[in-house]
Formats: structure tokens, C-alpha cells, sequence
């Protein structure tokens, strides 16, 4: 146990940074670093003024995976692996399911459970000498779960290669393959990263709420099922006040102002 918080929360005008904070472990996934998100992230899906979401790495490194030594300890006991593995998805869950955008930021080493994070993410910007891995493989240990959110973001022989390689792949080559969005200078890594979430977070609250719930619900439906779904929710939408003050800004040719309804 330790009183050092697991992750750290910074607002800024409606953009809120989650740190994990445990650098001497390069922000391994512990249990109480999963619990911790869990509960930060339920808590900023609740909280009105939160617009947009960054998650960032203290220390030397974004996230090194799960953690190896705390596996060891547990002895692998199925019971406690089996309640890691769930808390572990549980997280990545919540943050496609949050209702803000979500953007990882990424230095140093993001591998294992770390690239899981990332591709979970609804954005991810990385310094450029960031670095990419699945390397379970290696060890034995096929990075099975990380392989969801990676599949669903990179192309199926792309993500194989991670898989299957477990190599290190670097920031440029990361971008190739469709993990992350942009590729940053390290120093301008923060500053960059924040300013696309200021540019998002100055957009209508339910609008983003509602495009993101929709963009991940019709990726997993047939291209009919999908346009049904999104013509609905376009229609319903249109009958948002965000939404018509939006067109009657346009049309007026002024800044809009949003309600959240």
C-alpha cells in the first residue's frame, strides 16, 4: 500500500488530465492503478463540466502493461488473474464508453496493456521518440486482450504484427500502421495535445456525446444496419437545442452558444 495517489487529476477549463502515477513501475497496470481509473473515470463520467478527457504517464514511460512483478507475487492464483483480466477490460470499456473524447498522450514506451490504452483511446498523439509494443508473445504470455482494442484500429496484418513479433515499432511507424494520430516533437508533446482538446472541448457536450456512442455502435453493425442506426440518430439529434442553435449560428454567422441539450 502506499498514500501516493495512483493517478493524478489536473482541470483546465474543461479539459481534464489523468496521470498514472506510478513511475518507478513506468505506470504498470497494478490493481490499484486499475482501480483507481476505474473509479476516476466513472467519476468524470458523471461530472458536467469535463468536455474532454487526456490521459497522460509520469516518469519515463506512458505505460509498460500489466504488472509483472505483482503477477509473480499473486503466484497466478486463477482467481486473482481472472478478477485482473476483468478489471483490466473493465477500464477499457469505460473509456470507450465515456462520454467525452478521450485522448492519450504518449511518451516513452507504451507496450502490452500500455498499447491497449492507447488504441482505446479516441485519439492518441505521441512524442516522437515514443515507442509501441505487444511483446507478451516473448514471454509466453500471447497479448491476447490487447489484441481487441488493437484489431479494432490497425489493420488486421498490422496489428498481427505486433502480435506476432512482440518488437518495438517506433512513433512514425505507429502512425503508418494507424495507432496513433499524430506525431509530436517530445517537447511539444503536452502543449499540442491540449490545444486539439481545448479545440474539441469548444464544441456542443451532447453532440460529442452522441457521435461518439453512435461512431462505436455502427463500426460493429452490417453497412445497412449501420446506416439505419445512424439515420436515426441524426433524426433525433435535429431535435436537439444544441443542435438548431448550431444551424441558426451558422446561418447567422456568429459563434454558436451551447446549452448541452
Amino acid at each position: 500500500m502506499t498514500d501516493t495517489p495512483y493517478v493524478l487529476r489536473a482541470d483546465d477549463d474543461g479539459v481534464t488530465t489523468l496521470t498514472l502515477n506510478r513511475p518507478q513501475a513506468r505506470n504498470a497496470l497494478s490493481q490499484g492503478m486499475l482501480e483507481a481509473l476505474r473509479a476516476a473515470l466513472a467519476e468524470i463520467a458523471a461530472d458536467a463540466s469535463v468536455q474532454v478527457l487526456i490521459i497522460a504517464g509520469s516518469g519515463p514511460a506512458f505505460c509498460a502493461g500489466h504488472d509483472l512483478k505483482e503477477l509473480r507475487a499473486g503466484n497466478y492464483a486463477p482467481d486473482y488473474v481472472d478478477a485482473l483480466f476483468a478489471a483490466c477490460a473493465e477500464v477499457m470499456q469505460a473509456i470507450v464508453d465515456l462520454p467525452k473524447p478521450v485522448i492519450a498522450r504518449v511518451h516513452g514506451v507504451a507496450t502490452a496493456a500500455g498499447a491497449q490504452l492507447v488504441a482505446s483511446a479516441d485519439l492518441a498523439f505521441a512524442a516522437d521518440d515514443a515507442r509501441f509494443a505487444t511483446p507478451g508473445v516473448n514471454i509466453g504470455l500471447f497479448c491476447s486482450t490487447p489484441m481487441v482494442a488493437l484489431s479494432r484500429n490497425l489493420t488486421r496484418k498490422h496489428a498481427m504484427q505486433m502480435l506476432l513479433s512482440g518488437d518495438l515499432i517506433d512513433a512514425d511507424t505507429a502512425f503508418r500502421f494507424g495507432l496513433i494520430n499524430e506525431v509530436v516533437p517530445a517537447a511539444e508533446l503536452e502543449q499540442r495535445t491540449l490545444a486539439f482538446a481545448r479545440q474539441i472541448a469548444g464544441k456542443s457536450p451532447l453532440t460529442l456525446a452522441i457521435g461518439k456512442e453512435a461512431f462505436y455502435r455502427q463500426a460493429e453493425l452490417s453497412l445497412a444496419d449501420a446506416y439505419a442506426y445512424t439515420s436515426q440518430v441524426m433524426a433525433k439529434n435535429l431535435q436537439a437545442e444544441d443542435a438548431k442553435e448550431g444551424i441558426d449560428a451558422f446561418l447567422g454567422k456568429r459563434q454558436p452558444v451551447w446549452c448541452g441539450r
